[in-house]
């Protein structure tokens, strides 16, 4: 009986650890995701922004990406940050996004985040 129950119990601490360490992850990448957004809206305002980067979080390293569209329903542009890591062989990424003037004024820009 013992020897079902104790590799059942293990595998299932694991896949738990897994969990939270795939959270902790996920909650680091966004605080990056969002700060980064901050940065680029204010270099934005100035024309200093870049488009790709990578940045550390503790030990862990963040590719980010960032990318402007016009958005679809009015004379607005999206601007998006995402931010990718590793977890185990996998890739996982978040962003966060944000309305800018089309003009490049940041007075008025409202921020959105999602996972």
């Amino acid at each position: 009986m013992m020897a079902i129950i104790i590799p059942v119990a293990m595998e299932g601490m694991s896949i738990a650890s897994r969990a939270g360490i795939l959270g902790q992850r996920k909650a680091a990448a966004m605080r990056v995701a969002e700060r980064l957004l901050n940065e680029l809206v204010v270099e934005a305002g100035t024309q200093q922004a870049t488009a790709s980067g990578n940045l550390a979080d503790g030990d862990v390293s963040y590719p980010w990406t960032m990318r402007t569209e016009n958005w679809s329903e009015d004379a607005l542009q999206q601007m998006t940050v995402t931010v990718t890591f590793t977890l185990q062989g996998q890739n996982y990424d978040v962003s966060a996004s944000t309305l800018l003037p089309a003009s490049g004024t940041v007075e008025t820009a409202t921020a959105t985040a999602s996972l």
